[in-house]
Parts: structure tokens; sequence; C-alpha cells
């Protein structure tokens, strides 16, 4: 029963974090800092990853009138939405360079970054990244204003930066491509949009590898504790997920990076003083 009260808090925890731009890698691995699943080191691996499925599947929902290409009201208008397939070639094309880095080196990044240190680190840096950039934007008019505005060159290098998360766990995901978005002229609304776009397949397929590599050998206890922390971070992402796009209609990114400076700097001091491994 403990147990599952845990997945409760690491799906809320998932929920929220995942598509703030403050890292919920990040923030699953310090929080297994402090409230360790009594679980298989195996399956905690896993767990981190395939929890972000309930995350996903709230984009999934919220945003299906914009991703789904197909159409079977208007009876005069193509069955086919192109400019829904193309939004699709554009994702895949953004996601070319994690999923190149993820499939090869998936062991050794775990192994290298995949600690409380290099977290915090990641934390800060992005978080510095986010007040520059919002302040160098600061009056400028974005290039890109809608998802249709986006070419397949900026796809690209958007995907370049989510290489950067995919790399170094405490970016964050959806804040490494956000921010790349907003240097290359991508309004706030359509980075975050194309950014949680981006996170269907990048996810999905995350989290594929890694039940790959699991097996589906679960004890009933484990199977108890991924559904839950799924189902919990799903309907607390319905939530976030709204609460981000009416956000930034009115406000800017840099409250995010002040919050992940000092949540990193907290965690380097917990580190040095051997409150949780470094």
């Amino acid at each position: 029963m403990v147990e599952l009260l845990k997945a409760i808090l690491f799906g809320i925890v998932e929920g929220i974090t995942e598509w703030l731009p403050v890292s919920s890698t990040g923030h699953m691995i310090i929080l297994d800092e402090f409230i360790r699943l009594d679980c298989r080191p195996e399956f905690l691996e896993m767990f981190l990853v395939v929890i972000q499925l309930g995350a996903i599947l709230a984009v999934v929902i919220l945003f299906w009138n914009k991703i789904f290409p197909f159409q079977f009201r208007d009876k005069s208008k193509p069955v086919i939405e192109m400019d829904k397939i193309m939004l699709w070639l554009k994702i895949v094309v953004a996601c070319i360079p994690a999923a190149i880095v993820g499939v090869l080196f998936d062991d050794v990044l775990d192994a290298l970054f995949y600690h409380a240190m290099p977290v915090a680190l990641a934390l800060i840096v992005f978080g510095v990244a986010f007040i520059v950039v919002e302040r160098r934007n600061k009056g400028k008019k974005a290039r890109v204003k809608t998802l249709d505005d986006i070419t397949f060159q900026t796809a690209f290098l958007i995907g370049v930066f989510q290489l950067i998360a995919a790399v170094f766990p405490g970016t964050s995901r959806s804040g490494a491509t956000i921010v790349g978005a907003l240097l290359i002229g991508v309004s706030r609304s359509v980075a975050a949009e194309f950014t949680f776009f981006l996170a269907i397949p990048v996810m999905f397929g995350a989290s594929l590898l890694k039940l790959v590599k699991f097996g589906l050998s679960f004890t009933a206890m484990e199977a108890g504790i991924l559904i839950i922390g799924m189902l919990v971070s799903f309907f607390v992402s319905v939530f976030v997920i709204r609460f981000l796009m009416d956000y930034i209609k009115k406000h800017d990114f840099q409250i995010f990076g002040w919050y992940r400076i000092i949540l990193g700097a907290i965690v380097i001091i917990l580190g040095l003083t051997g409150v949780i491994t470094a």
C-alpha cells in the first residue's frame, strides 16, 4: 500500500514537470533520492521513463483535432488532411537526432549522467539560458507564428536542441526545445505546442525501448505501481498543459529559469553535504 502511495506521488511530479520546462527526469531522479520505491533497480530505471506514457496520452487527447490527420465528417473535403500530414513529417524530422543518439547510446548516457550532480548543473545552465533568451527576445516579433509556418529546416533545428535534453538529464526536453525554438524566431505558443507534439513519438519511443529491455516480467506490485503512476500523471498533465498554454499568453518563461537555478543550487548543496547521492 505504501508503495502505491509513492507511485501516486511520482505520478503527480511527472504530470507537473513533464510539461513545464523544469525537467521531469531531473525531478524524478531527485524525488527518488528522498522517497525510494521498494522495487528492483531495473524496474525503477524503466518506471522513471515509462510513467511518461500517461502524460503523453494527455497531449494526444487535448490536441486530437490538431494532430489527427483524417476527417470523416465533411464528405465534400478529402479524408486525409495534408496540413496535418506535413506537421507529422516535420515532427519525424525533428525526432531524428534524438532517436539516433537514444538507440545507440542509451545505456552509456544513463550510466554517465543519471545522477543528482549532472542534473543540478543542467538545471542551472538551462535556467540561465531561459532568462537570457527571453530578455534578448523582449520586444521582438516572432518570425514563426503558426504551426504551418514551421519549415523542415526549423523542425530539424528544434530537434537538435531536443538532442541536448536526450543527452543531459535535467536539461528538460520541453525546456531545450522551447529555448531552441525561441532562439530561431518561433512564438511561445507555437514553440510550446510543437514541443508537446514532438513528445508523442519521442516518449513513446523511449518508453518502448525501456520496456523491450526490461521485458514483461512484472510482479503484481510492480504492475500496480506502473499503472497507478501513469494514470495519475495523465490526469495531472491535463490540468498542467491547459495551465501552461493559458500562462504563456500573458507571461514569458523567465520564472521557470529562476526556479531551475534555485533548485539546481539546492541539489548541489544537498549533494556536497551528503544528504543525497551526488
